[in-house]
């Protein structure tokens, strides 16, 4: 199994980050430009369980997986929210991300990553995986999130 987690300070909003991981389709799309659709198909009232069928395209290709919420928090200053599906029967992924309050105008956000081979020769693939995608994805986030502050 590989794991990688990265940090970074967006100068952004606590809630105004927190929308594009726990908000609408349209938010999501806008961190994750991939993600073609997410519907949600059981949802709980305490969040962790519910499962959310999501397509993403890369390429001309569409893969489609069912995402299930492992772990939420919306308290004020702190927000975690921790995700896991299964990759092409390939992979076991699970992301996790954390948000913490720095002061009104300014995030702390933390990004795990769990990646984990289901056929062995997968782990081959394993080997030569980066933090690459992990921390253009911190970019892009932060870059989102400050974007839309300076427009407020």
């Amino acid at each position: 199994m590989k794991k990688w987690t990265k940090e970074i300070e967006i100068n952004a909003p606590i809630e105004q980050v927190w929308k594009f991981l726990d908000g609408s389709v349209e938010n999501m799309q806008q961190i994750m430009p991939q993600v073609v659709e997410h519907k949600p198909i059981k949802i709980t009232e305490e969040v962790v369980g519910s499962v959310y069928r999501q397509k993403y395209r890369e390429g001309k290709r569409t893969e489609e997986y069912d995402i299930e919420t492992l772990e939420y928090s919306n308290a004020t200053n702190e927000k975690k929210l921790k995700v896991g599906f299964t990759l092409a029967k390939m992979f076991e992924i699970t992301a996790f991300y954390e948000l913490n309050k720095i002061n009104d105008n300014k995030t702390s956000f933390t990004y795990t990553v769990t990646n984990r081979p289901l056929k062995w020769f997968v782990k081959l693939f394993l080997l030569f995986a980066t933090d690459k995608v992990v921390v253009e994805f911190l970019e892009r986030v932060k870059n989102v999130a400050e974007a839309e502050t300076s427009r407020s």
